[in-house]
């Protein structure tokens, strides 16, 4: 069983990127991020010709997530984090697919910090460790993948010190994405390339895809059952080097 997640990063206007990618490695389950359409805009009928079910929740512009599933209808089972009912952007999907539950993840980037929008981060983060601890608690199979806007540590980002004051390598933002491991979750690229410089996004501007300037944010984390299955974990690299390639490249783990 393949899992990837991918920042597609306007789906309307990367579809056809997306279908290449999806033909080209035909992952079983997708969690996308920036989805950037309304629900009635959502590329359903498009993607059910490609071999895949969804079940999504946008915003006209902004934000939105989906999980994509090859061969299989998932089971919605909760979108957004519990904790802020008056909270209403749609960052957090979740459903069964084939006995493993699925946590679709779009973290807020908390940009310019300090701030409300990194004060936002922060809360959003703490649901999610709250929400995380409970599912890890049931003892099911997850996995919790998505664009976390977390940097974990030096080594999951270039040389370089223009990132300093970014709210996606802040000890507030760090401390709050190892407290979420420390529950007992597994980095599965971390399981499985300790130490290679292994990036997921590649910012537009300065060049940085051509100098290889890249960051890791985009993480899936295993519960222990999930975590004993785990056979590989990479990143589609060349994907971002596309024509009208997203930001970010899909990074994906296969398991028993």
């Amino acid at each position: 069983m393949k899992i990837a997640t991918f920042n597609i990063n306007n789906i309307n206007k990367r579809l056809a990127n997306l279908l290449q990618w999806l033909e080209a490695t035909e992952p079983d389950v997708v969690c996308l991020q920036e989805t950037k359409t309304t629900d009635s805009d959502f590329p359903a009928s498009t993607l059910r010709k490609a071999g895949y079910r969804a079940t999504w929740s946008g915003q006209r512009t902004w934000n939105g997530v989906a999980i994509l599933t090859r061969n299989a209808q998932p089971i919605e089972s909760r979108r957004g984090l519990p904790g802020d009912p008056s909270d209403k952007q749609p960052r957090y999907i979740e459903a069964a697919v084939n006995g493993v539950l699925i946590g679709c993840i779009y973290a807020p980037n908390g940009n310019p910090q300090p701030g409300p929008k990194f004060d936002y981060k922060l809360a959003w983060l703490e649901r999610l460790i709250e929400h995380a601890a409970t599912l890890y608690a049931s003892g099911l199979p997850v996995v919790l993948a998505g664009d976390y806007n977390v940097v974990p540590t030096d080594n999951d980002i270039y040389a370089t010190k223009s990132y300093a004051d970014d709210a996606l390598l802040q000890p507030q933002s760090r401390a709050a994405f190892h407290r979420l491991v420390a529950q007992g979750w597994t980095d599965a690229i971390r399981a499985r390339h300790s130490s290679a410089r292994i990036y997921t996004f590649w910012d537009y501007m300065r060049n940085r895809w051509p100098r290889d300037a890249g960051l890791r944010i985009d993480h899936l984390l295993l519960s222990t059952d999930v975590a004993a299955r785990l056979e590989d974990a990479n990143v589609d690299k060349a994907v971002r080097g596309r024509p009208g390639a997203s930001d970010h490249a899909p990074a994906w783990i296969t398991i028993r």
